[in-house]
């Protein structure tokens, strides 16, 4: 597990889970269809995303198939950051 996908787990854990990892949540898990996160608990979610990783989150990106468990997310801020090299990396040049 990467680090993103540690961060991100933890964070649902402690915030939606109370704590409480008894090993039965993956970081595949649908979050919608576990019970574990509401429409609330996303944009929380998103806050904490956009705050911690210093991404901004369009309206387009407010779908279920980026946001609804650990490694879709972990695998949209990745995108999102490689976007960002890339883009930076055409300016210097």
């Amino acid at each position: 597990m990467n680090p993103i996908e540690q961060q991100l787990r933890q964070f649902v854990i402690e915030t939606f889970l109370f704590g409480n990892d008894d090993g039965q949540f993956s970081s595949d898990d649908s979050f919608m269809e576990k019970g574990l996160i509401d429409s609330m608990g996303i944009l929380n979610l998103v806050s904490f995303v956009e705050n911690e990783y210093d991404i901004e989150v369009t309206d387009a990106e407010l779908i279920p198939e980026i946001w609804d468990s650990v490694n879709r997310i972990a695998a949209f801020i990745a995108s999102k950051k490689a976007v960002e090299i890339a883009t930076a990396d055409t300016c210097v040049n």
